[in-house]
Formats: structure tokens, sequence, C-alpha cells
């Protein structure tokens, strides 16, 4: 018989392993799920204060009110009500480069910069402010958008930045990524020539990497959060239904327009 390792779940006739605890003994009613969920990935256990601003992160990114991936889900769930999975997996969909996808791409941003670097670190907040000026001017360059840079609501500052910057203080650790994120914000005018808030996405990027968790997975965490936000969705459309109003909304107000004659 083939073995097939895992550092993971077992189970046997009486009991559930779980990363080498004893399910029901160990971990139930003794370990939240953002604790385990950082447990999982990283094969450690966190320290109360790695799990607060891990936490911080997926409160953070849970909700944003009705952007395209709440309707995705509602609509969908208007279409299907029978599979509250569809509905869920169409809201999740579409987490890319514009919505919830900015978590991975600002951390990796961030960390391909560092990892760019020769020799130490920065120690300043000039050589953070020098690193990023070198990193927008080269993403300018190169006709890349900085990720974490703007956002279509928050046009004079995220209010979750703020307060993600002070408790990953407050637990010390704040580290290299959200350092580098912070001076980016700092002289990112200079370059572009305006100054666009940080967002609250990209200050998640760089939290989840200075928690040391792969950058490669760190979509899967604002994933994570987003789902508890349109399980919510989806039950608000089942106690006030607005997914009917928006497709005769949409389908009453279609504006059919000739194609164009090709050349």
């Amino acid at each position: 018989m083939s073995s097939y390792p895992t550092s993971l779940g077992t189970s046997d006739a009486d009991t559930i392993r779980l990363l080498g605890q004893d399910l029901a003994d160990d971990l139930m009613g003794k370990v939240g799920f953002g604790e385990l969920a950082f447990w999982l990935v990283a094969q450690r256990r966190p320290t109360p204060s790695e799990v607060r601003v891990f936490e911080t992160v997926l409160v953070a990114l849970a909700d944003h009110g009705f952007t395209p991936t709440a309707i995705a889900a509602r609509l969908t769930y208007l279409g299907a009500p029978e599979s509250l999975q569809g509905a869920i997996a169409a809201g999740l969909l579409g987490g890319g480069s514009r919505f919830l996808g900015v978590t991975e791409d600002c951390g990796r941003f961030l960390a391909d910069t560092l990892a760019g670097v020769e020799g130490e670190l920065p120690d300043d907040d000039a050589g953070f402010d020098a690193l990023a000026l070198d990193a927008v001017t080269r993403a300018r360059a190169e006709r890349r958008l900085v990720p974490g840079l703007g956002h279509p609501v928050h046009k004079k500052g995220d209010p979750r930045t703020p307060v993600l910057l002070r408790i990953a203080e407050e637990e010390r650790l704040k580290g290299p990524h959200l350092r580098l994120f912070e001076a980016i914000g700092r002289v990112h005018g200079e370059v572009l020539g305006r100054t666009l808030p940080l967002n609250g996405a990209g200050v998640c990027g760089a939290a989840l990497a200075d928690l040391g968790l792969p950058v490669d997975l760190l979509r899967g965490f604002a994933l994570l959060a987003r789902v508890a936000g349109l399980l919510g969705h989806l039950a608000e459309e089942r106690r006030q239904p607005i997914a009917s109003d928006v497709y005769m909304s949409v389908d009453r107000n279609a504006a059919y327009v000739a194609p164009e004659t090709p050349a």
C-alpha cells in the first residue's frame, strides 16, 4: 500500500487528529478559527500578537458593501437558490487584480523589491524612502501599476490602513514589508505627480507578508475573509432581496447599439 504523508489532518474510527493535536480534546473550544487558519498554513502555532494582526486582516477584508464580488454572489443565488456553494464560488471568482487580489499583488511587489536589495535592508525611514522611490520609479518606467495605491471609494484615505499599521506597531510586528509600504505612501507622489491613498487590501498584504506567510498564498487569505462577507450577503439576500431589482434594472435599461462595420 502506498502512503501519503501529511502534516494536516488524519482520522481513524475513534479519533480525529489535526496538526498533531487531538481535534476534540486539544483544539475544539480552545483554538479560534483565525489561529487555526494561520497554523494550518504556516505549520506553526502563531503567537497571540500574530493572531491579533492576522485576525485584524481578516476583519478588514471580510466585506466592503456591494462590490462586484458581492453582486455576483447575489445574482448567482437569484438564478440558482438551490446552490449556495455556487453563489459563494461566483463571488470568490471575482477576486483578482482590482478586488481582493490586490492583497497578494501588493505583498508580492513588496517582497520582490526587498529581495532585490543587495546587502542589509534599510534600518531607517530615509533608507526605506529611497528604496520605495526606486521601486515606484521602475514600475512607472515599465508602465506597471504599484499595487496598494488608490481606492475607488476612499479617495482621501482608506480608514483600514492606519488601524492595521497601528496594531502591527503595538504588537511589534511592523516589519520590512509594512515599512516599505508606508514609504511608498510617502514618496510615490514625486514620481506619479499625484498623491493616492494606501488602500486596505495593500496594507493587509504587507502585514501578512511580515507575518512570514507565503506570498503566493496571500490571495487565499483575502478569499478566506471574503467568504464570511459573501455568506452575510446571501443571508441578507434571503431576508431583503435586491438581486432581482439589479437584474431587472440592467435588463430593462439595455439599449441596443448596432455593431461597428468591420473596416
